[in-house]
């Protein structure tokens, strides 16, 4: 008896042992210095050589072409980098959570202008440079996930365990993106105290994982300040209905504090559904005003998005109405509820016919008239945050100090549009339509 009571007790010091090491983990900020030079205190170093294994827990995605210098300065983080001629990924192990990111960019003998996406190309840093001998620190916050939550998972699709499954593993990925990036250092610290606004909706919304497809969900974030973050828990294919059977409501709200914000836009899908009674004024309805009763009982602040229209245009070069009754039924249930509500149906009406019949279709990947490219997705995204500012709801605080003021009548020049294409394709088109 003596001695399972010894057992007992040392398996439940171990247990301890691990618990309090991996929570210590959790807390820590990790360090990285990358090139070949001189490491400075405190940092791992980061070479060429350093491929990410589970093991190692940080790395270089496999097959990237990076290549470190080091330019024999005496301050450690600045004398050595790491570049490329193409977009490259780092990859660290790291548990759920929000991170908040510091990155260093910067050459003592060249400029370098760097993009940075994390995750499923969700757009964090768009264009930052750095003259000759000058260097940076950038900040942005970055949500990252997996399926489970207390009492279950999340039904995950067989394109998320495929081509989406960078956004459910146990490791934060970011893409150094631009006409030359360059990465002296990298911190990530996991915060607790951060305001999450959290996304859920159809394709439209979804990180999409790879070119040309894009989505307004993924473009949000490089529109808010590094005091938020966005988590974006979006599906392609998804119906109210769909999403809520596949419990992806049910690990939102496992997440959501106090003062968090969750965006909902559906209807796409929504509208396809039929059965008895099955519409946009009855079971559409309920199932939102049911997303919104149990947002606002876990504290969380809901923003209604109706949906943007499809690329259809009628002979007169308006476009006409592809979801029925199911923007108004968004708009009933923001009145009734006094629910904040983004108009995007009507903003992307403006937007399209602004465009035209034929140049339209630069927002939208060629030969869809449902999915964005990632102009069209980056537009739609200011038209949220526009709408957002306009209507000076509490999400506003948190966008960037200077951010524009937009109108969809008078939309950004495509030709201009500058944000780099990710290095992976796909010809598999998203769920829906």
């Amino acid at each position: 008896m003596n001695l399972i009571v010894k057992v007992q007790k040392s398996l439940t010091l171990v247990l301890i042992l691990c618990a309090g090491f991996l929570a210590a983990r959790a807390q820590t900020v990790l360090k990285f210095d990358f090139g070949t030079g001189k490491l400075e205190k405190g940092f791992t170093q980061v070479s060429a050589a350093d491929v990410y294994n589970t093991e190692k827990g940080f790395g270089f995605e496999p097959n990237q072409n990076v290549n470190c210098l080091d330019r024999n300065d005496q301050n450690a983080l600045r004398s050595d980098f790491c570049t490329s001629d193409k977009p490259f990924y780092f990859s660290v192990k790291v548990a759920e959570g929000n991170y908040k990111i510091t990155v260093t960019f910067g050459d003592k003998n060249e400029r370098s202008a760097n993009t940075v996406k994390a995750e499923l190309r969700r757009l964090m840093l768009e264009n930052v440079e750095t003259a000759k001998g000058k260097f940076r620190d950038a900040i942005f916050i970055v949500n990252v996930r997996n399926p489970n939550f207390p009492g279950g998972a999340v039904k995950l699709k067989d394109r998320e365990k495929t081509l989406e499954s960078v956004a459910w593993d146990d490791k934060l990925t970011l893409e150094f993106n631009g006409k030359r990036p360059t990465v002296n250092a990298l911190k990530i610290e996991r915060i607790e105290n951060v305001r999450t606004i959290f996304l859920l909706g159809d394709s439209t919304v979804c990180d999409q994982p790879r070119e040309p497809y894009a989505s307004w969900g993924q473009m949000l974030t490089a529109f808010f300040q590094p005091v938020v973050a966005v988590a974006n828990h979006a599906e392609s294919g998804e119906s109210l209905r769909s999403s809520f059977g596949a419990k992806r409501l049910d690990k939102v709200l496992s997440q959501m504090k106090a003062g968090d914000f969750l965006l909902i836009q559906y209807a796409h899908n929504d509208e396809k559904e039929k059965g008895d009674g099955v519409g946009a004024f009855t079971t559409y309805k309920a199932s939102l005003k049911k997303f919104v009763e149990e947002t606002r009982q876990k504290g969380g602040i809901p923003i209604l998005v109706t949906p943007m229209h499809r690329r259809t245009f009628d002979a007169g070069g308006k476009i006409s109405n592809s979801h029925g009754d199911y923007p108004e039924a968004v708009r009933q249930v923001a009145t009734e509820e006094k629910v904040a509500l983004v108009d995007l149906t009507a903003l992307s009406q403006d937007f399209y016919e602004a465009l035209g019949k034929e140049k339209s279709g630069v927002a939208f990947k060629e030969g869809d008239g449902t999915h964005h490219s990632n102009y069209g997705a980056y537009e739609l995204a200011k038209m949220i945050v526009g709408s957002i500012k306009a209507q000076n709801l509490p999400l506003a605080k948190y966008l960037i100090k200077d951010l524009p003021i937009f109108d969809p009548k008078k939309p950004d020049s495509f030709e201009l549009f500058a944000v780099p294409a990710s290095p992976l394709l796909t010809e598999v088109k998203p769920l829906g339509n």
